[in-house]
């Protein structure tokens, strides 16, 4: 090897070097490793995948297209203690919980993308409705679709329901294009499903809600959405819950 390439070599081993120290890895770029998705159409999963799309990053899509029984069975291979979609393998790690998953994608391999600056007042509304979506909006449009196909009610609860958490939603859309601020951010993925499922399933009356009804429109647009749509849902929703004969009672608590 003659200097020019003694030179060039130890330059780019360097780089390497350089690019895999934590102060590199903490502005996100170090080198993604091997990543699955254990998928089951039409869950939680497709938030991983849509992501990866978003991103531009590798990763490999594991599941038996229109055969959740078969898919659940790989997932309970891999993770038998809590089989639940998604679970991913991550350079050798097995993981759960979508939100969580996001934000160590977004941390180590993002580069900034899909987080408002950490300076900026939207960091922290972004960061909020991250957790908003399973913590409050999904938990309690789960837990009142339960309840609703056991006892329909004839009242709202007087205590936070299912229209509020979609309310709350609602309102923070008002004069804002997304649940991240200015831009659109991984608080928007996560808030999807949720929407979605409250929505679809007719637990809320779903056109109460116009603000929420014009992003779904632009969220669902997005090209790496309809990626994952081809990838991830090829066939539609499968296996889906049925919706409820009516919505709750609306209007004042």
């Amino acid at each position: 090897m003659n200097k020019l390439s003694s030179s060039i070599a130890g330059f780019l081993l360097a780089s390497f070097f350089i690019a895999a120290t934590p102060a590199a890895i903490a502005q996100g770029v170090a080198p993604m490793p091997e990543f699955t998705i254990y998928h089951l159409e039409g869950r939680r999963s497709e938030r991983l995948v849509w992501l990866m799309e978003e991103l531009g990053l590798p990763y490999e899509l594991e599941f038996t297209r229109g055969d959740l029984a078969a898919s659940m069975a790989a997932i309970r291979a891999i993770n038998p203690d809590m089989p639940v979609a998604p679970t991913v393998v991550y350079d050798g790690q097995v993981l759960v919980e979508s939100g969580a998953i996001i934000e160590m994608i977004l941390a180590r391999h993002g580069g900034g993308q899909l987080v408002p600056p950490l300076e900026s007042p939207d960091f922290a509304t972004h960061l909020m409705w991250i957790h908003y979506s399973e913590g409050s909006l999904a938990a309690r449009a789960i837990a009142d679709y339960r309840v609703w196909q056991i006892q329909p009610p004839t009242a709202r609860s007087p205590l936070v329901d299912s229209e509020a958490v979609v309310q709350f939603a609602e309102n923070f859309l008002d004069g804002k294009p997304w649940f991240g601020g200015e831009e659109f951010s991984a608080a928007d993925i996560m808030m999807l499903f949720p929407l979605n499922f409250a929505f679809v399933l007719n637990i809320v009356d779903s056109e109460q809600f116009p603000n929420i009804n014009a992003w779904m429109e632009k969220v669902t647009a997005r090209p790496a959405y309809q990626a994952m749509l081809d990838k991830a849902r090829p066939d539609g929703m499968v296996g889906s819950l049925p919706p409820l004969p009516s919505h709750a009672p609306s209007g004042p608590r």
